[in-house]
């Protein structure tokens, strides 16, 4: 993002932009079922945000791991040992609706996993090692998003697992521990802040 500040508590319309995500959420949950996982040293920073942009709703604050691997499974490890089903997302996507995140939470707790994408839009290409490429039919491809939502008992099994390079995201987890994944419709408004040219 060319910036000090981390890009979750960059200002969007006068709020940090991971306010703007968890506000989205608390539309669909109660407060107590959201836990946000920073790192360590950003905690003291996103609590005085909270103070000075009027963010109050109790959610629960778990410290992160070196990986997005270690984070999840930090997170996880608060959850109670229960049923249900658990959904894991990028706080630098705030603007998810409250209808994808409904959708996902009901498709997996019908089918174990809830998988948000879209259909990729421009022509993609295979690179090889050597640097040569060949062209895949875009109709077959998919952009992964967030929410991905899992089936509890499926997400802690998998989750026993030791970290792996290819672990790009939840759904390679899961895939991984060999649980089926179940796709659903994203949105193309659902991006992901990554670079300055997001913003507007």
């Amino acid at each position: 993002m060319q910036s000090d500040v981390p890009k979750q508590f960059l200002l969007l319309n006068g709020k940090p932009i991971l306010q703007h995500t968890l506000e989205r959420f608390l539309t669909v949950l109660p407060a107590e079922n959201i836990i946000l996982v920073l790192p360590a040293r950003e905690r003291q920073t996103w609590l005085l945000l909270c103070g000075q942009y009027g963010f109050q709703a109790p959610i629960h604050l778990v410290d992160g791991g070196v990986s997005r691997f270690q984070s999840v499974r930090n997170g996880l490890a608060f959850l109670p040992d229960t049923d249900g089903v658990v959904a894991v997302h990028d706080g630098v996507r705030p603007l998810v609706s409250p209808e994808i995140i409904q959708n996902s939470f009901d498709v997996a707790a019908r089918l174990g996993s809830a998988v948000t994408c879209v259909p990729a839009k421009d022509s993609v290409r295979l690179v090889g090692a050597d640097g040569s490429s060949r062209a895949v039919d875009r109709a077959s491809v998919r952009l992964v998003q967030t929410p991905q939502t899992f089936r509890l008992d499926w997400f802690r099994r998998a989750f026993q697992t030791d970290e792996q390079p290819g672990f790009t995201d939840c759904a390679s987890v899961l895939e991984h521990a060999g649980f089926a994944i179940t796709l659903i419709d994203g949105s193309y408004q659902n991006i992901k802040i990554t670079t300055p040219d997001d913003l507007p």
